[in-house]
């Protein structure tokens, strides 16, 4: 029997709530098919241990980490921690020293989730984005010159490097060969005359080797209108960190909101552990009310099964996400029922079985 090990990052606000659940749906598809386990490890690492020891993970974090199969991870983000200290001492710190370049999120409208698109079903909003993950305008590098002074500087430089624009590219034209569907790059050559230059360039040239993939571009801006006005033309989308960040919260805006967003954040290559989250924040206003939504949390362990193979189980999941949809006294308040995050979890994991 393969047994994965897990390392847990619950996190903070309703971050150990949701992925209780996500655990919970994790062992118990497990447990049905038999051929499989998984081993998990807890760690307290988050703005609360900032709080306590000025760190949001150990100084030896990375090295503790390494050697886990993957890592689940609830939500970062507390009152009186800035969100730039909380992102980078801990996520993106994992995503950039374990070079999970793939962040890979479904916007995928389920049958019975709730849409603000007026004549939009689930056959128009399916769509899978692919974002650069540790370049960009998200790499921390530049400067703050005179700062308190009049003539004060900011400098915030974007990296883009021919590896890794071109690696985030290939797997965003193997993965739509892979599901016959077509590509479309989002990026804004117009004004960014070297970044999204050289990104349109690559584009293209990566593109000569899979003539059987239909391709579309799109200037950011356009390519947000669309995504309101004409979603069903976005199949697979692949751009950049910072227009990815965005265009996939306006995604889970269009598909059902905040709690139904998954994300994964991948190393492909499996040198490094992967590392799998749902993309809402930490709600600190709900915390320990036992009202969060864990759906995104156990959409993301669908992810983390198709990435250790179990596509199957994958899939499993998210069918069972799509039943859950169409009872509301088994969903969460944000979704118009009356459940607790457990007994909404505990409803999932049922019907698997």
């Amino acid at each position: 029997m393969e047994t994965y090990k897990i390392a847990v990052i619950a996190g903070d606000g309703v971050g150990p709530e949701v992925i209780g659940e996500a655990v919970r749906v994790l062992e118990r598809a497990a447990a049905l098919d038999g051929s499989f386990a998984f081993s998990f490890t807890h760690f307290p690492w988050g703005c609360e241990y900032y709080l306590k020891t000025g760190r949001m993970m150990p100084e030896n974090g990375m090295e503790i980490l390494k050697d886990f199969d993957a890592i689940l991870l609830g939500a970062v983000g507390y009152p009186g921690v800035p969100d730039h200290i909380s992102l980078r001492g801990l996520l993106l710190e994992i995503r950039h020293g374990f070079d999970q370049y793939v962040n890979l999120r479904p916007v995928r409208l389920l049958k019975g989730a709730p849409c603000p698109l007026a004549g939009r079903g689930p056959e128009d909003i399916r769509m899978t984005f692919v974002r650069e993950n540790t370049e960009g305008e998200y790499a921390g590098s530049g400067a703050w010159l005179y700062q308190g002074r009049p003539e004060e500087v900011v400098i915030q430089d974007s990296v883009f490097s021919r590896r890794g624009t071109e690696r985030v590219i290939r797997y965003a034209y193997e993965l739509a060969r892979k599901e016959g569907r077509t590509l479309t790059s989002v990026s804004k050559a117009n004004a960014l005359n070297y970044s999204m230059v050289f990104w349109d360039q690559i584009f293209k040239e990566v593109g000569e080797e899979y003539p059987d993939v239909e391709t579309h571009s799109l200037l950011v801006d356009a390519a947000a209108m669309f995504m309101v006005k004409d979603p069903a033309r976005f199949q697979i989308v692949v751009t950049s960190n910072l227009f990815g960040d965005i265009l996939t919260d306006l995604g889970a805006a269009i598909a059902g909101g905040m709690g139904l967003a998954a994300g994964a954040n991948l190393n492909p290559e499996r040198t490094w552990p992967s590392m799998f989250e749902p993309i809402h924040g930490s709600a600190p206003d709900i915390a320990g009310k036992g009202i969060a939504d864990p759906l995104a949390s156990i959409w993301t362990a669908a992810q983390m099964l198709d990435f250790f193979g179990h596509e199957d189980w994958g899939a499993k999941v998210v069918d069972a996400i799509e039943s859950l949809l169409s009872d509301k006294d088994r969903l969460t308040p944000d979704l118009g029922g009356r459940a607790s995050t457990e007994e909404c979890g505990k409803a999932l994991a049922d019907l698997l079985g």
